[in-house]
């Protein structure tokens, strides 16, 4: 046989199987009738075969059932009327009033009163492709999802039914028993009804708001996660954060990184970098580098500690109290202090500070076993010290005038203290000088109690409420082991000395002080 011989009948027998496949591939893809009541050709479209009696249709494993239809064998297509569905899978059908469906890209357009239904999710709309190859359905012109509680409606939606995520885009708005969402652009899971936000969203609940610009919300846990500008308003309180977590069912919020809670009745601020918010239980903690700041701008309190506790009312949802937790300094212009722990009422607007603690108040150092500070309208008003209470002010010659008792009150007039009262064990050391700072004497006395009465942050006058034991001596007659009562230790080192002081760890000495606003 010669070799052209056999090179044509390769080629002839390849054209023969080709042939044979493409006639096979063409009948696969061809639109079947499955049943009908009558066809009949038009007289003058013989391509069209008009199918009428409720017919049913059968292309590439979906079934389509009509009134009637008009189905041109030759481009494979066809137009149906009446009571449309396509059943394109065992939870897939789609409804409508008039289709369009083309056998040779499987894309079906369906019009008026459409209804898309998936197992317990609904999509309906006046207008809608849905595309077999894909498995994506989408409208353009407005339409509403249904699942379960949830009610979604969009001007568009592009829905992947293999992957059972639907895309919504354009005046989106979901609502369910817990919340109203707006949004912009919305994913929806059907199986694990969870909703991710891809765009500026706002969430109002009955009891808070929330907004993001990027998150997720998961209606079967009834939990979020937000971010993107995050922000959660709770009544009175505002919680932001670069992430915010929060359990609708447990009423507990977390926030993650530059977190800033706002108490817009009480007029606090809290920051820090970790935060967690217990609504049921009433509470706030924050942590990682927490500060509160509390006041107006011109007597603002700046308070920092290892962790800060807010506690409030959990039916008025009014804040009540303040607790700083371990390493505690806070800073105001007026008044600056340190301890391990600290307790602010909002009610009484009163301070208590424990374990160790030390306040300055001009150039005066106070300190005892527990400290209290009744404060109003952003002012002192009295300073209760308990138990080994000391105050200690170093004069420009550096010696220190010390008053050492069992229990101080110490009363402020304009935000500057005007007298003390030492109750129990008074003791003084102090220095009496001219006007010029030439040194008088020392006055050392002892008594159960005494007034002192201060002005311009000195003590001008001491009196005494029985016979104290000790006068004034002159200088060189107080030796050096007489000079410092019992107790005495100087702790400038320690002093805040401006806002941002308070995140120094006490034992490093301070750096120079900045001006307010630096």
């Amino acid at each position: 046989m010669s070799k052209f011989k056999a090179t044509a009948i390769v080629a002839f027998t390849l054209f023969i199987l080709l042939s044979g496949f493409q006639s096979a591939e063409a009948q696969r893809l061809r639109i079947r009738i499955v049943s009908a009541g009558a066809l009949m050709h038009a007289s003058n479209m013989p391509d069209i075969v008009k199918v009428t009696g409720k017919p049913v249709f059968e292309h590439e494993g979906a079934y389509l059932y009509c009134d009637s239809a008009l189905m041109n064998e030759v481009e494979n297509n066809m137009d149906c009327y009446g009571h449309v569905r396509i059943k394109s899978s065992d939870t897939l059908n789609l409804y409508g009033k008039f289709l369009h469906y083309d056998g040779n890209s499987k894309i079906a357009t369906v019009r008026d009163d459409v209804k898309l239904v998936d197992k317990q999710t609904t999509l309906t709309t006046n207008f809608m492709v849905f595309d077999r190859n894909t498995g994506v359905a989408n409208y353009t012109s407005g339409g509403k999802m249904v699942n379960e509680d949830n009610v979604l409606t969009s001007r568009r939606c592009f829905y992947y039914t293999n992957q059972k995520m639907m895309y919504f885009r354009d005046d989106v708005v979901l609502t369910n028993p817990d919340y109203k969402i707006n949004c912009d652009t919305l994913k929806y899971n059907t199986v694990s009804r969870i909703s991710y936000f891809l765009g500026p969203t706002i969430l109002k609940g009955k009891d808070n708001y929330m907004y993001c610009e990027d998150g997720e919300y998961n209606r079967l846990t009834s939990k979020s996660r937000f971010s993107k500008n995050a922000l959660l308003v709770d009544d009175t309180r505002r919680l932001t954060g670069d992430s915010l977590y929060y359990d609708e069912k447990q009423k507990y919020g977390k926030a993650v990184s530059h977190v800033v809670m706002t108490d817009t009745l009480q007029h606090v601020v809290i920051k820090g970098n970790y935060a967690e918010y217990w609504r049921s239980q009433g509470y706030t903690l924050i942590t990682r580098e927490a500060v509160a700041i509390m006041g107006d701008k011109k007597d603002t309190l700046y308070l920092h500690a290892d962790t800060l506790r807010a506690t409030f009312d959990t039916t008025s949802n009014q804040t009540k109290e303040l607790f700083a937790y371990h390493n505690t300094r806070f800073y105001r212009k007026d008044i600056q202090g340190i301890c391990d722990s600290l307790q602010y009422s909002f009610a009484d607007s009163l301070i208590s500070m424990y374990r160790i603690p030390v306040l300055w108040a001009d150039q005066n150092q106070l300190t005892a076993d527990t400290i209290k500070i009744l404060t109003g309208k952003n002012s002192i008003r009295q300073i209760y010290m308990y138990s080994t209470a000391f105050i200690v002010s170093k004069d420009t010659t550096g010696t220190y005038n010390q008053i050492r008792g069992k229990n101080m009150i110490g009363h402020f007039v304009n935000n500057e203290l005007s007298s003390i009262d030492v109750n129990g064990n008074a003791e003084t050391v102090y220095y009496v000088r001219e006007d010029d700072k030439t040194l008088i004497g020392v006055n050392k006395a002892a008594g159960s109690r005494m007034r002192l009465y201060v002005a311009d942050s000195k003590i001008n006058r001491i009196v005494y409420f029985d016979k104290p034991a000790g006068n004034m001596f002159p200088d060189k007659e107080v030796p050096a082991d007489q000079r410092l009562l019992k107790g005495f230790n100087w702790r400038y080192i320690s002093r805040p000395l401006h806002r941002n002081d308070i995140f120094r760890n006490s034992a490093t000495p301070a750096e120079k002080p900045k001006k307010e606003g630096e």
